[in-house]
């Protein structure tokens, strides 16, 4: 298997490893300094009207921080979604990742079907033994059919 080359695998050993991740530029953490520095400005704004006289401020700056950390909150959940595909020996292991919750699959080498759910735009739907699991989520869907190809190529040892 050394003489494949793979664009979206990474190989160690006799293994094969595809890690394909939600596209994120702004990780959990740095999110909530975003946040905490978005309440203090926040507040102290609605801390100096509320002092002026303008009482009605400041509940409306608590419910744009409540609405807009609930929207951060559900983005955080997300941020670290993503596909793990592994070739390990005899076995393909598919691990779904979302919102925390960790889904896993594995299918015999000889077994598995690697092909588009319906066109060659969709995701790719890995299948066998009466199992079936759709992958691609986290990639462009122009580059779906060559992952797919990659992925049937490393299965045949090619």
């Amino acid at each position: 298997m050394s003489n494949l080359v793979f664009r979206f695998a990474t190989i160690q050993g006799q293994n094969i490893h595809w890690f394909l991740k939600r596209n994120c530029s702004v990780s959990p953490a740095q999110l909530a300094w975003v946040y905490l520095s978005l309440c203090v400005v926040s507040l102290g704004i609605g801390a100096v009207f509320w002092f002026q006289g303008a009482t009605l401020v400041m509940p409306f700056a608590w419910v744009e921080l409540l609405v807009v950390g609930v929207s951060f909150w559900v983005y955080a959940r997300h941020a670290t979604d993503g596909e793990k595909i592994s070739l390990q020996g005899a076995q393909l292991v598919v691990e779904l990742e979302s919102a925390g919750k960790l889904e896993r699959a594995e299918f015999n080498r000889e077994w598995v079907r690697v092909e588009p759910r319906t066109g060659d735009r969709s995701l790719i739907e890995v299948s066998g033994q009466g199992r079936t699991v759709q992958v691609g989520r986290y990639v462009r869907p122009e580059l779906r059919p060559a992952l797919a190809r990659e992925i049937r190529m490393a299965l045949r040892g090619a």
